[in-house]
């Protein structure tokens, strides 16, 4: 800080810098990452990348059951909540050093 409480606009300007190229680095890893969600001992796999997207469904044959088709339809959904979850919690980890940091440029919201 600059006499008088006044915030140095140069250091400012350096420090959003940083963390907007500390962002994009995140952002692309979370882009290329793939995370994995199991249900029914994986009978179910759902592969979905670090942003969220699905990019596949594995169903075991032996969850197939023509008779009990809400037991299939419960374990795809609960493989997606499982890899959501993990691209949740890699989000949080690449991001949250970047947008703790937000605090320090008095920015609302952050």
């Amino acid at each position: 800080m600059r006499p008088g409480g006044q915030p140095n606009l140069q250091q400012l300007m350096k420090q959003a810098q940083k963390m907007q190229q500390q962002m994009a680095t995140a952002q692309a890893e979370l882009a290329e990452a793939e995370l994995t969600g199991t249900a029914g001992g994986g009978l179910v796999t759902v592969t979905v990348s670090g942003t969220g997207d699905i990019k596949a469904v594995k169903i075991d044959p032996k969850a197939v059951d023509p008779e009990d088709v809400e037991t299939l339809e419960d374990l795809v959904l609960a493989a997606v909540r499982n890899a959501s979850e993990a691209a949740r919690q890699l989000t949080e980890e690449k991001m949250g050093p970047v947008t703790g940091g937000m605090g320090g440029l008095g920015l609302p919201g952050f």
